[in-house]
């Protein structure tokens, strides 16, 4: 949908709704990750853009903030199925460097401001050899 006028999305097509207004019954959100940029990758540097839809990333925290409409949220971040995870609340790409040569992963985690995951995606991915 555009404004009539032009061919370019609207402000709200691109960013979504005003935060000043509560949205009543939100959709469900969605995680969307993409694989590792190509050309940073060869040099052994992981570059990994994700966008989230029908929540809003941004780094409050705590059961209060379950109540905040339009709903806000972080990513949680896992590489190699480490038995810790890295917490994101900038919306920014992911940046990973200093993994060996090889075949890695890295979770891309979808959560609440309490933490509560609620959807997640994994990307695959090798690191080349460097000559």
């Amino acid at each position: 949908m555009t404004d009539g006028y032009s061919l370019k999305p609207n402000a709200r097509e691109i960013r979504g709704p005003s935060p000043l207004i509560a949205i009543e019954n939100e959709p469900e959100p969605i995680l969307i990750v993409d694989p590792p940029l190509r050309e940073p990758l060869s040099r052994g540097l992981v570059f990994i853009q994700y966008r989230a839809e029908n929540i809003r990333i941004v780094p409050v925290f705590g059961k209060g903030a379950l109540q905040v409409s339009p709903r806000i949220g972080h990513v949680h971040i896992t590489v190699d199925d480490l038995p810790w995870h890295l917490v994101d609340a900038s919306g920014e790409t992911i940046i990973v460097v200093g993994l060996p040569a090889g075949e890695h992963k890295v979770l891309v985690e979808l959560a609440d401001p309490n933490h509560h995951v609620i959807t997640a995606q994994t990307v695959s991915f090798v690191i080349p050899e460097r000559k």
